[in-house]
């Protein structure tokens, strides 16, 4: 009775309105004004997103940074390492679950079934703070888990100690992330980059508080994170329930929430494998650039790209978000013609700043080294490696707004197949082949994980451009 109840509300709104089972438009070639509006709708989503998105991953790196300046190599190198951790076991994990609210949110707002917007958010919060427990006790064995994978010692029990100070950490930001969708859904971006503004500028002033003026050192760093993010979840609960742009979409809380949790597990499970699959394939390399001779040089070249690679990623990311966004909203409204059309808009910005970013990027391989370090030896090298990464890039984009795609459709399971086929049978064995079998070194490493990535690409773009649009309204997810 229970999965009925959850079939229909779900599926009765993705019926197309009109007879014929397109849009009021039909079937047609889409005229200027329709590409304008749908053009400038994705604009105004993206562009807080991408704000939102930097601004939110730059969190931990200023906290990581603040640990820089207290002169201890060992502190720095063990906040890194417990970053690193916490970012593939936990935080990664928390934002490939939230996503899974842009097909649920996105879809119940489209179809005007308003109240649903605020019991997938319920759920969705319920479900993420029961898997914060393991993620917390996971931290809590950081230092175990580094001795068992032979790390220095010291470094383990430093390390251990900035991710138990992290565990309180994981929760507000699973609630964030939730929260996030729910508004994100709903077109509301600008309350979005107010609060995560407002948290940012917080967690600067908090840094330095607990950091230097109390003297907690990498604990206080590692504080702050916390009491940033629940600065962001206050913000923003007090928003939804004082607003009057949420008055039909939060009614309350509900027991309807505690309906159908295993479905929205399933769900939320493939979209968090999605991420991750994705986030642990960089990781290895990482570890496979300390086996190369050179392992200091290698780990700073590494160290560059993947900060490099963080910081452009945040563009796609935005624009994978709007158009995930807009396609659940048309799906959910019955217009599979104008949900078609978004695909196509995103596809169109997603090329032209590929293109721009990794021709600035290849013209700045020269001097691009320098904005991290003065080290001759290691900007020498990064000059080679620029070109590689710019490509790795401009496919990664690509399939970063494809994945947007999909999870705005419910392809959250087709896309982890494709994530571990193209990263695992394919990215990280070349990597490996073009690295210690032909001798590429570091850039080897980039060469194969861009075989990966655009592989997965290629798969997103055929699943997508095969997609029969019409029949998508009709799924019940």
């Amino acid at each position: 009775m229970e999965q009925e109840d959850t079939k229909s509300t779900l599926l009765s709104p993705l019926i197309p309105s009109s007879e014929k089972g397109f849009d009021e438009y039909g079937d047609k070639f889409c005229d200027k004004a329709e590409i304008v509006l749908e053009l400038k709708k994705q604009m105004h989503l993206a562009g807080p997103l991408v704000l939102v998105s930097f601004l939110q991953y730059s969190l931990q790196m200023i906290s990581v940074m603040f640990v820089g300046h207290l002169d201890d190599e060992l502190s720095l190198s063990s906040a890194s390492m417990a970053t690193s951790f916490a970012g593939v076991t936990g935080f990664s994990f928390m934002l490939g679950m939230g996503s899974a609210l842009e097909t649920l949110c996105g879809q119940a707002y489209g179809a005007k079934q308003y109240h649903m917007l605020g019991i997938h958010m319920q759920r969705a919060m319920l479900v993420l703070t029961l898997i914060s427990i393991p993620i917390a006790l996971l931290w809590g064995c950081t230092e175990q888990v580094f001795t068992l994978l032979k790390q220095d010692p010291e470094i383990s029990i430093h390390a251990g100690i900035y991710a138990r100070c992290l565990i309180p950490s994981i929760l507000p930001y699973g609630l964030l992330q939730c929260q996030l969708r729910f508004l994100q859904t709903q077109n509301n971006t600008l309350t979005l980059m107010i609060s995560t503004g407002i948290s940012s500028l917080v967690h600067v002033i908090a840094c330095w508080t607990l950091v230097f003026r109390f003297g907690f050192g990498s604990k206080g760093a590692a504080l702050s994170i916390s009491i940033s993010y629940w600065i962001n979840v206050f913000i923003l609960a007090i928003y939804i329930k004082l607003s009057p742009k949420c008055k039909k979409t939060w009614t309350g809380f509900s027991k309807q929430a505690l309906e159908n949790l295993l479905g929205f597990l399933e769900l939320g499970i493939s979209s968090a494998l999605m991420v991750c699959l994705e986030q642990w394939s960089y990781e290895f390399l990482v570890f496979m650039s300390g086996l190369l001779p050179n392992p200091k040089l290698e780990a700073s070249m590494m160290s560059i790209s993947m900060n490099t690679s963080s910081v452009f990623f945040r563009i796609p990311f935005g624009f994978g978000s709007a158009v995930s966004t807009r396609v659940s909203n048309e799906l959910g409204a019955g217009r599979p013609y104008f949900a078609r059309l978004a695909v196509q808009i995103v596809m169109f910005l997603a090329v032209t700043e590929g293109i721009l970013l990794s021709l600035a990027a290849f013209a700045l391989r020269g001097i691009w080294g320098y904005v991290y370090t003065n080290d001759e030896e290691v900007v020498r090298y990064m000059a080679t490696i620029m070109p590689v990464l710019a490509i790795s890039n401009f496919m990664d984009g690509i399939q970063t707004v494809l994945s947007g795609t999909a999870r705005g459709c419910g392809w959250q399971k087709i896309g982890a197949y494709i994530n571990l086929g193209a990263y695992y049978l394919v990215g990280l064995p070349s990597a490996i082949i073009l690295t210690f079998v032909f001798g590429f070194g570091g850039k080897g490493l980039w060469m194969g994980i861009t075989c990966g990535s655009g592989l997965q690409a290629l798969l997103f773009f055929a699943i997508t451009m095969h997609a029969n649009w019409e029949e998508e309204v009709q799924i019940n997810i």
